[in-house]
């Protein structure tokens, strides 16, 4: 159901449920063996309390709106209270009218190093930089939550990923990596300037096209809505001809290819020719699954 239509109705029935995220955490630790294991369940609990009971938005989420997401903190050395770590970071959303639930966000942020102690309060506080783990979790949840209310409404997602933005201005101070536009094209801080500069609307249009217009019609008019996530390919490529090899291009690929080659290989026909072009034009590295695509 459309999420906007889930809050209008919230408002005449008052089913609400605040929290928006339904999300698995990990912390694996098999990496740096001979450490207390304790501290990491602990850390992975805490974890998850925070992200699933924080109200990040207050737009009043009901039960089966909660997005379903994850996060995967991968522990490579410790050297207590300071740990060395990479996040996988994931998020999906349902289809409407299907059980199946469509790939939104994959992302492997390897520039994560944060200071925990069993036990320490986990609190955000937008205002001020406080811990490296706290902002760098609060800050995919905010990602996770913009991204999934792009592909509901055009647009839709630009208040979270101000939230977002701020995060990073103020994180800034702590002097972490991934911050800075000086570590590096490819990082927290130039995936959400990216998502709100006006260069990259065009993704943002494609990311509403290819689910709300495409996906989620498929039940009814799979010709068509086939054809809406063409449309939305060719508006990435469109983009990619003024900003080739964007950042938000690989990140929308490293969630989407899997999806795109099950979807046109499959019934009703449909012509390739352009679509594949396109795709093998704006991420050439998965060409081999491209080639996977018959119809």
């Amino acid at each position: 159901m459309n999420r906007i239509l889930s809050v209008v109705a919230f408002l005449f029935f008052g089913f609400a449920n605040a929290q928006e995220l339904n999300c698995i955490v990990t912390v694996n630790a098999d990496q740096v063996g001979g450490t207390n294991t304790q501290v990491f369940k602990t850390l992975q609990k805490s974890l998850s309390d925070y992200i699933n009971k924080t109200d990040w938005t207050g737009q009043g989420y009901k039960s089966n709106e909660r997005i379903n997401c994850s996060m995967s903190i991968n522990i490579s050395a410790a050297a207590s209270p300071t740990y060395t770590a990479t996040i996988q970071v994931q998020s999906s959303r349902p289809i409407f009218n299907s059980t199946y639930s469509s790939p939104v966000f994959n992302y492997n942020d390897k520039d994560f190093t944060f200071d925990y102690t069993e036990f320490q309060p986990l609190n955000f506080n937008p205002t001020s930089f406080d811990s490296n783990l706290i902002s760098v979790v609060s800050y995919y949840c905010f990602m996770i939550i913009g991204m999934d209310q792009d592909t509901f409404s055009p647009q839709g997602g630009s208040g979270a990923y101000d939230t977002a933005q701020e995060i990073v201005s103020v994180a800034q101070t702590g002097g972490y990596k991934g911050w800075s536009g000086s570590d590096g094209n490819a990082n927290r801080y130039f995936l959400v300037n990216d998502l709100l500069s006006p260069t990259y609307s065009p993704y943002r249009d494609a990311m509403y096209q290819y689910h709300f217009e495409g996906m989620d019609i498929m039940y009814k008019d799979l010709k068509n809505a086939k054809g809406k996530v063409k449309e939305a390919i060719t508006k990435l490529s469109e983009l990619h001809s003024v900003r080739p090899n964007a950042f938000l291009t690989r990140v929308f690929f490293d969630a989407k290819s899997d999806e795109i080659v099950s979807v046109f290989s499959g019934g009703p026909k449909s012509s390739i020719t352009e679509l594949v072009d396109n795709l093998n034009r704006v991420s050439p590295l998965n060409s081999a699954k491209w080639a996977q695509i018959k119809f």
